[in-house]
């Protein structure tokens, strides 16, 4: 069937897959969100895999997008003729991410589909979703949200060896003002973003990620099967992530180990990933191997949250991570490291939670038994993490989805202005 009645289009997010990570919580915290307010919704995916699949609504149908190898390279330069030289280099000579194969699907989509937003998120998919709606000739409104502190992404060993460190400023610059908003989920984010591709910082906005809402409020409240919050036991310092360099959880071990040689505690980490091997012969090595846990992944972290003594960051960066919000609203709580970006404005510069220099487990370590020995307001922590509520990102994403003027408009936030013309020059 296709959707041309207004009131038939529905509302898509666009995300390569459900796994448990920061950007896809809060691309599903926001589908909800928008059912809930009688939008309808479609989750497009380039792979239906990913813990968060069994969170998904039946409410809200999923759409698997097909991967397509031969003609995905040539798709760009279709979308964009004009820009052919710029392109020609990035796309022809260099590895794409996984996420173009799906894009000639994607344009399939929007064609029978014509739905009236397409939100993505994280760069590859934003460039999908912009080609996808030039080659498609789709009167869909198209938001970019940038979920990570670019620069210092690329400059991960990982990534600085692959093709996205040379090319993805020059495409960005050139793609991301097609978009009817550009959105950052920090003004870390946004600063960033505006240096790194040379856009003008007045066409971004910063919309704080949809972490907090009555579903996780629920959540924290449900037993945790774990003998360590037994009562009476020593107090349990938590971390939760991608088990990767990112995260930096051997600072955490070693601020932990510092911690146990002053008093009796013990450490969860929730999470899996490539790092996990690593980190148990770190913690053997440390000495505090029966006092740490990796336990993988959980669906619910909030009744960790809801019953550890601490919670710590210990990112060397991010966008605007969801856990130390999320950790406030159970009532835990935090300790972070200072990087960028995102947590200072969180706890804003401190006010509402220690922050560390990035990579000293000792200042780490001091800031946790701090928090230990004198445990700040819970109350207070809650009342400021309400501020990060899913119903407040939902409303500035409908906003923008439902802003229907031509040419140049100018939307007011809290968080400053942005001009949401389509096809600005950067």
């Amino acid at each position: 069937m296709e959707a041309h009645d207004d009131s038939a289009r529905p509302i898509a997010l666009f995300i390569p897959s459900l796994v448990g990570g920061g950007a896809e919580r809060a691309m599903l915290n926001l589908a909800k969100a928008f059912a809930a307010r009688g939008h309808r919704v479609e989750m497009v995916l380039c792979r239906a895999q990913g813990a968060l699949l069994s969170e998904v609504p039946a409410s809200i149908p999923g759409l698997t997008l097909k991967r397509s190898r031969l003609t995905a390279r040539l798709a760009p330069l279709v979308a964009d003729v004009a820009g052919f030289a710029s392109l020609l280099r990035p796309v022809l000579l260099a590895r794409n991410p996984a996420t173009l194969r799906y894009l000639l699907d994607l344009t399939r989509y929007l064609k029978r589909r014509q739905p009236r937003a397409l939100v993505c998120a994280l760069t590859y998919t934003n460039l999908a979703g912009l080609w996808a709606r030039e080659l498609a000739g789709a009167r869909t409104r198209v938001l970019v949200s940038e979920h990570i502190h670019l620069s210092r992404d690329l400059q991960d060993n990982r990534n600085a060896k692959n093709w996205k460190w040379r090319f993805v400023a020059p495409l960005i610059h050139r793609v991301y003002p097609w978009a009817d908003a550009i959105v950052a989920v920090s003004n870390g984010v946004a600063d960033d973003l505006s240096r790194f591709a040379n856009l003008r910082r007045s066409r971004i906005v910063t919309i704080y990620n949809p972490m907090v809402n009555a579903e996780l409020l629920e959540k924290a409240k449900v037993p945790v099967d774990h003998p360590w919050f037994a009562p009476g036991a020593p107090p349990v310092i938590l971390g939760a992530g991608r088990l990767e360099t990112q995260k930096d959880f051997p600072t955490l071990l070693k601020a932990f180990a510092r911690v146990c040689a002053r008093r009796e505690a013990r450490l969860i980490i929730l999470g899996e990933g490539r790092e996990e091997e690593r980190l148990r012969a770190l913690a053997r090595e440390l000495g505090v191997a029966s006092q740490v846990d990796l336990p993988g992944f959980t669906l619910n972290p909030y009744a960790y949250m809801a019953r550890a003594a601490v919670f710590v960051l210990s990112s060397a960066w991010e966008g605007l991570p969801l856990v130390p919000a999320e950790a406030m609203a159970c009532g835990c709580p935090v300790v972070s490291t200072d990087c960028p970006s995102g947590p200072a404005e969180i706890l804003e510069g401190g006010v509402y939670g220690p922050l560390v220099p990035v990579g000293d487990h000792e200042a780490m370590a001091n800031a946790i038994a701090s928090m230990l020995d004198q445990p700040p307001d819970r109350e207070r922590l809650r009342a400021r993490a309400a501020e990060f509520s899913v119903e407040r990102a939902a409303k500035l994403y409908l906003d923008l989805i439902f802003d229907a003027g031509s040419g140049v408009q100018r939307l007011d936030y809290e968080d400053g202005i942005i001009a949401t013309d389509h096809r600005t020059q950067p």
